[in-house]
């Protein structure tokens, strides 16, 4: 099965730069959408498949979707402190799948402190699951020194701190994870998913690793492949393919009730 992970910075300008040719040519099972800036209600396109949303309360601002042609047993809005629409879940007979948008540090890391508290709130979410996990999203940070083009340059700035750094190295040993992009290509350098409007940074590819796929140590056995669409634009950030062997994914249960959960 065929799992897409984008943060597309605005689904409405992301549409007018190719999102439904991508869309449609990759034909995934499974579409991560982070920073939707929109809410569900202004999303009129007809999609043969089904929609689970997890809107920002503020307009225009973060949010979460997944559009998947399998129906999933339930799924779940993750309310977080402020209510951002940053994670949403889906259940399988096997595995939960989890798409979120984690927090940014901003500038002089002035959300340095939200984000840590914001991010052990995620890992007690995904210990609460009972099940094993497909993670993916924009983590916001940069795992490894190889996993950006500048890492000494960048050492203090957001998405690349010791205690982001950290936090993703505790988040994997804690919830039992694994990178499936690093469990296939551990030495693969120049590999990135974002990159910044500035200096032509796309153009000379230095950029930054930081959109993945987690999965549960208990699944890792199904990763077939990781694809970065480094050409595929129409964001800052490109879209992340994972190719998975899943036990059991599809059409299951004939409604899918929704839950919540906070932090």
């Amino acid at each position: 099965m065929r799992f897409i992970t984008w943060n597309v910075n605005g689904l409405r300008a992301c549409i007018q730069k190719g999102f439904w040719e991508f869309y449609k040519a990759v034909d995934a099972d499974f579409f991560c959408i982070q920073e939707t800036k929109m809410h569900s209600s202004q999303f009129t396109e007809p999609l043969d498949c089904y929609q689970y949303w997890n809107n920002a309360e503020k307009k225009g601002y973060s949010g979460t979707a997944i559009f998947t042609r399998h129906r999933p047993i339930q799924y779940r809005i993750v309310r977080d402190f402020d209510n951002e629409g940053r994670i949403i879940a889906l259940e399988y007979t096997k595995f939960f799948l989890v798409n979120a948008y984690v927090p940014n540090s901003q500038k002089e890391l002035a959300r340095l402190d939200y984000r840590m508290n914001w991010e052990n709130g995620l890992a007690d979410f995904l210990l609460s699951l009972n099940k094993p996990v497909i993670y993916c999203g924009d983590l916001n940070v940069a795992h490894k020194e190889i996993d950006l083009k500048h890492p000494k340059a960048n050492r203090f700035n957001a998405g690349f701190t010791e205690q982001e750094r950290g936090k993703l190295t505790q988040l994997l040993d804690k919830c039992n994870l694994t990178d499936a992009y690093r469990y296939l290509y551990p030495d693969k350098a120049d590999a990135y998913t974002w990159w910044s409007y500035m200096r032509n940074a796309r153009a000379n590819n230095a950029g930054w690793r930081i959109d993945y796929f987690l999965v549960s140590k208990q699944l890792q056995g199904g990763i077939r492949d990781v694809v970065i669409h480094s050409n595929v634009f129409g964001s800052d950030h490109c879209p992340v393919e994972l190719n998975y062997t899943v036990p059991d994914a599809g059409n299951i249960g004939n409604s899918a009730p929704k839950l919540s959960f906070f932090f």
